[in-house]
């Protein structure tokens, strides 16, 4: 049988986590074996920048941090399990994956 494999990216984690929730609902709701979500490794990005951009006064540095959380779900491929899930709304800052295979 096909599994289904969906990657979840998001810089909210707390969206991306109700995403995976409702992925699980209708998983458990369907009977149908799953796995995940498997939590990856978090990609952090780190900009530092100086404060006076002309150079006068002490060294200060502002730290920016920009962290990417991801998810991974498997699911067997059962048609009707995926339309449901095709039809969950998701949220603008949560990025969705799905490859058959």
């Amino acid at each position: 049988m096909n599994k289904a494999r969906i990657k979840l990216e998001s810089q909210d984690r707390q969206a991306l986590d109700e995403v995976c929730n409702q992925i699980k609902s209708i998983a458990v709701k369907a009977g149908i074996q799953m796995k995940g979500p498997i939590p990856l490794p978090t990609k952090k990005m780190k900009v530092t920048t100086r404060k006076t951009p002309c150079g006068d006064g002490s060294d200060t540095y502002e730290k920016w941090e920009l962290r990417v959380h991801k998810r991974l779900i498997e699911v067997k491929a059962d048609d009707r399990v995926l339309r449901e899930v095709m039809r969950i709304r998701i949220p603008p800052t949560v990025n969705v994956e799905m490859s058959l295979s």
